[in-house]
C-alpha cells in the first residue's frame, strides 16, 4: 500500500491512479486516513476476505448458484 497526502494526491494525480492500478493508494489528510484508491480490477482474494463477518454464517451459496442459474 502506497500513502499519499490530500496535498501529494491533487499534485501528482495521475501518478497515483497509475499505482492504484498495482496496489491501493491510502490517502491522509492530517495524518488521519481519510481514502482509498484501488483499481477497477478487483482481487477476488481480496474482495471474499472483505465479506467475512458481513455475510450470515448460515448464507447458502449454493442457493445463491442455483437462483443465479434459474433467472
Amino acid at each position: 500500500m502506497v500513502n499519499a497526502t490530500v496535498s501529494e494526491l491533487k499534485v501528482n494525480l495521475s501518478h497515483y491512479l497509475e499505482l492504484a492500478q498495482q496496489q491501493e493508494v491510502a490517502v491522509t489528510k492530517n495524518g488521519k486516513l481519510i481514502a482509498r484508491i484501488t483499481g477497477v480490477v478487483p482481487d477476488k482474494k481480496r474482495a471474499a476476505q472483505e465479506l467475512i463477518g458481513i455475510l450470515p454464517a448460515s448464507f447458502d451459496y449454493d442457493a445463491l448458484r442455483e437462483e443465479r442459474i434459474l433467472s
